[in-house]
């Protein structure tokens, strides 16, 4: 392994830094601050931690995220994603017990960017990342349903799991408080209208400012006082925590590692997939690596100072990208704005109306969601569907863990299906058309296969999946020919099932006074059969480098076997 490649972009870029492009990032990230505080918030709340919590993390995470970062436009923070597996966490282990699993998650993220692991989390299956992303949408929608319609448990714990939730609703659905309900719908509202008349402003803001206002002219002068706000239900602190490590022991840390995996998992793909959206728009190339090494010390520092797990934000980063930030110096300076919001603004947050903000999180849930492209992806094949729709379930039912586990495992075996049915096996017995040999036309003579001599074509990868499928067709032969001739010009590798294969396949055939030529064996899998002692099995003269050869060789021992 070459040596680490840490390359954050804010160092790269400051040979070339102007100051037009420093005004142009001030501008971003006071927007982008703006506009992170809101979600911030919601995003604190719905995962079962206090409001600052949720700023914390935005300040803390977001600072290191585009200090360290490879992206040069990449805003981080807390996101929706995380919300569900969060709030599970509290449930199960406590606030202790989730800043141990995002430290771990952190260490985890570092060592994929070591291992310069970035480009292989792309190749996670599309129709898995829509699955569960469409489900943590539907599962952030139905937390809110709480706060959207102010409904009353009269002391009844609201249960961790998707089911349990919905029968507590219908439970006390006769409790509905419809001030809640105006509240919510009007936030809604006035989110997805704003845009029509300011792409610039985000519509969040607007909403919670203005809903925020009328209610407290409600209660103050209309006596409406049966709005919960975000003051009736939290204490606010105006101030950074004081740093504190949490009580490590390793019964918490088996227990929480699977956890942790998700977190690492889930922040990977959201911050690479946000990185990869903002290369797109402004023609740039980022990091991976460098990205994952940066979020995983972000996701390691957050917990010390209260923070929860934070990733790469599409949301924010699109409106980095479209206020005009250049570099990371306006993610830098996102994450002061909510500094000075936090010390000075915060006690402010108090009035804020939590239907309000269920209004918020019910708009991030629809724009997660991506019904369009989960619709979309029902047309696609059945093997994908079902990947799809597994994935979604046990997002929506059980947790993201088992859904993560549960998809990868899925897409692996269709994976592994779709190689097997790609390899090919075919058997020539009579002559071979060297026309059919290449895209060339050559205009040679046929190769004729002599009497007792059988050519075996192994066209694709020769895998675990492959090898029982090659003694499947010769038993279904079921005659004895004196030579089989194995052409491996198409197998671009081979595992050690595919070894064990031809081993067993040598041994037999020794037995029974069949010999076994290879033909055409690439250098990669000439080096894996010579490593395991194959060859010496095999005796290095029955190895030819080409049809032609190993064709020679056949008619020479079928001659010897003949004057016998």
């Amino acid at each position: 392994m070459k040596g680490l490649e840490f390359r954050p972009k804010l160092f790269t870029m400051m040979k070339t830094y102007t100051k037009a492009d420093l005004m142009t990032d001030l501008m971003a990230g006071v927007i982008v601050g703006i506009v992170a505080l809101p979600l911030a918030i919601a995003f604190g709340i719905a995962s079962g931690v206090s409001p600052e919590k949720g700023i914390i993390t935005a300040i803390v995470a977001g600072f290191i995220i585009s200090f360290l970062g490879g992206s040069k436009v990449q805003i981080g923070g807390p996101t929706g994603a995380f919300i569900v597996i969060i709030y599970g966490i509290i449930q199960q282990y406590g606030i202790e017990g989730l800043m141990v699993a995002t430290m771990m998650a952190g260490i985890l993220l570092i060592l994929l960017g070591v291992f310069k692991l970035g480009t292989i989390i792309k190749f996670i299956p599309y129709p898995i990342i829509i699955g569960f992303t469409s489900g943590i949408a539907v599962t952030i929608f139905t937390t809110q349903i709480a706060d959207i319609f102010g409904l009353d448990f009269q002391g009844e714990k609201v249960p961790g799991d998707f089911i349990g939730k919905w029968i507590l609703y219908f439970h006390h659905f006769d409790t509905v408080n419809w001030w809640n309900v105006i509240v919510s719908v009007i936030s809604v509202f006035i989110i997805a209208i704003t845009p029509k008349f300011s792409k610039k402003i985000p519509g969040s803001l607007v909403a919670i400012i203005l809903v925020t206002v009328g209610v407290y002219y409600l209660k103050m002068y209309g006596g409406i006082t049966c709005i919960d706000t975000i003051g009736d239900r939290f204490s606010i602190k105006s101030q950074l925590p004081e740093a504190a490590v949490p009580a490590l022991d390793w019964e918490a840390i088996k227990n929480l590692f699977p956890v942790a995996i998700t977190i690492a998992v889930l922040g990977a793909i959201e911050s690479l997939l946000s990185a990869a959206v903002a290369d797109g728009v402004i023609g740039d190339r980022h990091d991976s690596n460098t990205e994952l090494i940066a979020q995983g010390i972000a996701n390691f520092v957050s917990p010390i100072f209260g923070g929860i797990p934070a990733t790469g934000a599409i949301a924010r980063t699109m409106t980095n990208i479209n206020n005009g930030g250049k570099s990371p110096v306006a993610g830098i300076v996102h994450a002061v704005v909510l500094l000075l919001i936090l010390l000075f603004l915060m006690p402010l947050a108090q009035y804020i109306p939590m239907a309000c903000l269920a209004g918020v999180l019910v708009i991030v849930s629809y724009n997660m969601s991506g019904w369009r492209v989960f619709k979309g992806l029902l047309k696609n094949p059945k093997s994908d569907v079902v990947v799809l729709l597994i994935t979604f379930f046990l997002t929506v039912i059980f947790d993201l863990t088992v859904a993560i586990e549960v998809g990868l495992v899925i897409a692996c075996v269709l994976f592994m299906k779709r190689v097997m049915e790609t390899t090919k096996i075919s058997v020539i017995t009579d002559e071979i058309d060297p026309n059919n040999e290449s895209d060339l036309e050559v205009h040679e003579e046929h190769l004729v296969i002599p009497q007792g001599v059988e050519v075996y074509e192994i066209n694709g990868p020769y895998f675990f999946g492959i090898a029982t499928k090659f003694e499947e067709i010769m038993s279904r032969l079921g005659d004895r020919p004196k030579i089989r001739i194995i052409r491996m010009r198409k197998v671009p590798f081979i595992d050690s099932t595919g070894i064990h294969n031809l081993t067993t396949l040598c041994e037999m055939s020794q037995k029974e006074n069949i010999h076994i030529i290879l033909s055409g064996v690439n250098e990669k899998v000439h080096q894996v059969l010579e490593k395991s002692g194959f060859y010496e099995l095999l005796g290095k003269e029955n190895i030819c480098s080409n049809i032609n050869e190993a064709l020679d060789v056949a008619t020479k021992e079928i001659a010897e076997i003949n004057a016998k």
